[in-house]
């Protein structure tokens, strides 16, 4: 079986075109001579009696070799070669100079004004021969270089479409992520939460928010999912769907009663119940931090677990800040896990910032992260403003920080001002 033949291997070549050579020499008995040999090798040869005649043919045909005399009538082969390169086709032809000049200085003048290569009168037949496949050698790589480049500029153009593409599903995507932090305020009287979201990207892993347990407590939290990118975005949806007031019985904060009501878990059971929900139904490779905090809204007290998250933050009334927690594992990593709870008094003028790591591990322009001394510095600062206000300027001090406005990772967090 013949393996070279297309019709039975199936592949299909397309036919190789003889090159084409242009010969130019005022002598006809020269042309007629250069015309046949390489018509008997092969090429495809087209004729021109002086400079200009060739220069007019190259206007209207591409060629692929040209082999001219030097020395002719009006436009000589050494201005032939220099008008023709400043012609600007997209092929490159390969220029041979007939000529009997051996001088350097005068071969030093033919490669300045474009030529490639010298034949001495009267040609050797073998040495043509032979200069004419180092000229194929060359013509063929700078054509298979501008196939290259014209598959590699159809391949970007591609590429060009799908990214503005997957960049229109992002920004949709972006804004369904805004949406699952529907509000970024409530008032419960005798408390408020303020949050805020600050992607990195298009979309992020870090997740804010609150919802009621009771007429007497609610529930505030902050999340950061390992990683960045469209996976991270994805699991806080699936996270936010557990932390959602809107749907009780997906809830897993939450316990239904025998009455059909609602019972609030301690916080360390809302850890351990996440923990075995990541590890044996969701089942994936990533895991998240938290801070998950229940607040009596008449007495003050608090109750919270942190899961390799930022301590949790107590701005006092005095201007004092209480860290709390003892740092814990994140969620989702080991199956006996155990989380601690932690508890707190608030009293009326204290505050309570979650803020996640977007925030401590900022770098600064010399590389060094802001830390959480650095954090609390930044809370004391803006302690006098409301807490809307007090969110913008940690995210304009943290701006000055780094020297830029694109931060490396998502930064969020949530603020609750106690009342009393």
């Amino acid at each position: 079986m013949d393996l070279t033949n297309p019709t039975l291997t199936g592949a299909v070549t397309a036919p190789v075109l003889p090159l084409r050579v242009l010969v130019v020499d005022d002598s006809k008995a020269q042309r007629v001579m250069l015309s046949m040999s390489l018509s008997r090798w092969g090429y495809h040869v087209t004729e021109a009696a002086s400079g200009e005649e060739a220069l007019l043919a190259c206007q209207a045909a591409a060629f692929d070799i040209i082999v001219s005399d030097w020395m002719m009538d009006g436009m000589s082969g050494l201005d032939l070669c220099a008008a023709f390169r400043s012609l600007g086709q997209e092929g490159y032809a390969y220029f041979i100079l007939l000529t009997s000049k051996s001088e350097k200085t005068e071969i030093a003048k033919g490669l300045e004004g474009g030529a490639d290569d010298f034949l001495t009168k009267p040609v050797s037949p073998d040495e043509l021969r032979a200069r004419l496949r180092a000229g194929e050698r060359i013509v063929g790589m700078q054509k298979e270089l501008v196939q290259k480049n014209r598959l590699l500029g159809a391949t970007l153009t591609e590429l060009q479409r799908a990214q503005e593409m997957v960049d229109r599903d992002l920004i949709e995507a972006r804004k369904l992520q805004q949406t699952l932090v529907r509000d970024r305020f409530r008032d419960w009287g005798r408390g408020a939460a303020t949050l805020f979201l600050r992607t990195s990207g298009h979309v992020g892993g870090d997740l804010a928010g609150f919802f009621e347990l009771n007429a007497t407590h609610v529930a505030l939290y902050s999340v950061d999912v390992s990683g960045h990118g469209v996976a991270s975005a994805m699991m806080t949806a699936r996270l936010a769907g557990y932390l959602s007031a809107a749907s009780p019985d997906q809830n897993i904060a939450l316990q239904r009663r025998a009455d059909g009501g609602f019972d609030p878990l301690p916080a360390e059971q809302v850890a351990a119940r996440f923990n075995r929900t990541m590890l044996e139904d969701l089942q994936v490779d990533q895991y998240f931090t938290m801070v998950y905090a229940q607040v009596d809204l008449f007495s003050g007290a608090v109750s919270l677990v942190q899961a390799g998250h930022p301590h949790p933050l107590i701005l006092r009334a005095d201007g004092r800040i209480d860290r709390l927690g003892g740092g814990g594992l994140p969620i989702g990593l080991l199956g006996d896990a155990v989380h601690d709870r932690v508890t707190a008094q608030l009293y009326a003028g204290d505050r309570l910032f979650l803020l996640s790591d977007g925030l401590t591990e900022c770098p600064s322009r010399q590389g060094e992260e802001l830390g959480e001394a650095g954090l609390e510095a930044l809370i004391r600062k803006n302690s006098d403003l409301e807490s809307a206000q007090l969110l913008d300027a940690l995210i304009w001090d943290l701006s000055a920080h780094m020297g830029s406005e694109d931060f490396p990772d998502d930064v969020s967090g949530l603020l609750f001002d106690y009342r009393g």
